[in-house]
């Protein structure tokens, strides 16, 4: 942020939301936009993700295995994969890539500084697959670098990108790239990541998050016209955008999250296509997912308060949705913060009737409609992604516990994170280090 003091602004205003309400419009309403907002927000959802699905996506035909989607004009496609301590499961990633059926892909590793033994795995795969293509840096120069370094070596029209530990599907690449060839305005299309790492309560939480929360966000959100941020783990480009808005930022913790608002912001439109499977490792601890959630927080204050400034122009108002669902999202963890505060300090001092929060766990009423909505939400996104994943039933078991998750990991990094990113202006590079990547994998049949 070139304006610390602009910064401070947005974050009073970002705070003023929850005090307005307790100062002037007494507790109650805080109490209400609390439990309210996130019933809204799950309405919409759940509106968005069946709209998508009667509208668009139960006419595409889907037969894993038999069938691949069409290109127009058969382009080149190259498979870009950062590497960074990827020797268990680099040679994994790479043979899904280099087995995509559609023919003529490319595949180009770039080993980012890797102090394990990545970059002996790689040589050797080099020689044994001449599609494969290596690139040694001599140091960690953070995975957006390793993007930039693999992209403009690549060869193709349309530029595949996935994480060193993601596994394709055999029609990935030909799934997001084909909204591309139809639609010359796409800049991008990012794909349907699936957890393979649910040994835990954590890791199969995880499994109905992908599916309840993100599929359905990134459905809703393409409904509109744009999306919040690509997956990272596994989106297609198209070249030319690249090109045009200048490759990806390499001071932006969450790099994805950033490109995703460049392209945007350029004028580049951004499809989901829940067709491109792509099996993704989560982490399965406290510490593991507190630190993931915690860089997805600040990534996006970042991007958030590193945009803020162009979207004061009205040619850019088709990303105030966004603007708006990330500022009542924030307004909405910081509300939650005071109400716990108002009722923890009613419970020692005689606080005035405006400030006075006498139960802090939603009315019965209340709290049966969330849980109505959380229910129905769930069972929507199993309904609608068990196309594509067998077996998400019994998911929804372990996901009753993910709003109590979300809402505190929601609560707890955007406390932490947006205060930082506001005050504390990053000018460093963003390196990247090993991620928790799970305790057990899981077999898909």
């Amino acid at each position: 942020m070139r304006n610390p003091l602009f910064a401070f602004l947005v974050l009073c205003v970002v705070l003023s939301v929850p005090l307005g309400m307790t100062a002037a419009l007494t507790s109650v309403a805080l109490l209400n936009f609390v439990f309210f907002y996130p019933l809204l927000m799950s309405v919409i959802w759940i509106t968005g993700g069946v709209y998508f699905w009667l509208h668009w996506e139960r006419h595409w035909a889907w037969d894993p295995g038999r069938s691949m989607a069409v290109i127009q004009g058969n382009p080149s496609i190259t498979i870009v994969v950062p590497c960074y301590n990827e020797e268990e499961h680099g040679e994994e990633t790479l043979i899904a890539a280099l087995e995509q059926r559609y023919p003529g892909i490319e595949v180009i590793a770039v080993n980012d500084g890797s102090t394990d033994g990545t970059a002996a795995m790689l040589d050797a795969m080099a020689v044994r697959h001449p599609r494969l293509r290596v690139i040694h840096l001599a140091q960690n120069q953070g995975k957006a670098m390793a993007l930039c370094m693999g992209v403009m070596a690549a060869h193709g029209e349309y530029i595949v990108c996935i994480d060193g530990d993601a596994v394709l599907g055999p029609d990935t690449a030909a799934y997001l790239v084909a909204p591309m060839t139809k639609h010359p305005r796409v800049g991008a299309v990012t794909g349907n990541p699936r957890v393979r790492t649910r040994s835990t309560l954590i890791g199969r939480i995880q499994v109905g998050e992908f599916s309840s929360i993100v599929g359905l966000i990134k459905r809703t959100q393409r409904l509109y016209g744009h999306v919040f941020s690509v997956s990272g783990v596994v989106t297609a480009f198209r070249h030319q955008a690249l090109n045009h808005v200048g490759y990806w930022s390499l001071d932006m913790i969450t790099e994805d999250i950033d490109i995703t608002w460049t392209l945007q912001r350029y004028g580049w439109e951004i499809f989901y296509e829940p067709r491109a499977i792509c099996w993704i490792l989560m982490p399965e601890t406290l510490r593991g997912l507190w630190k993931q959630r915690l860089r997805w927080a600040q990534g996006g204050a970042e991007v958030f308060l590193k945009n803020l400034h162009y979207l004061r122009h009205w040619k850019h108002r088709n990303l105030w949705p966004l603007l708006l669902e990330f500022s009542l999202s924030t307004a909405w963890a910081f509300a939650l913060a005071l109400t716990v505060v108002l009722w923890s300090a009613g419970q020692f001092i005689q606080l005035p009737v405006a400030f006075r929060v006498t139960a802090f766990f939603p009315p019965g009423f209340t709290g049966l409609m969330l849980a109505a909505a959380c229910l129905l939400q769930f069972a929507v996104s199993v309904l609608i992604d068990s196309r594509y994943e067998s077996g998400l039933l019994r998911s929804l078991y372990w996901v009753i516990w993910y709003p109590l998750v979300y809402w505190i990991l929601c609560l707890s990094t955007t406390l932490y994170s947006f205060p930082k990113v506001t005050v504390h202006a990053r000018r460093q590079r963003a390196r990247w280090v090993s991620p928790d990547r799970g305790i057990k994998e899981w077999k898909k049949s």
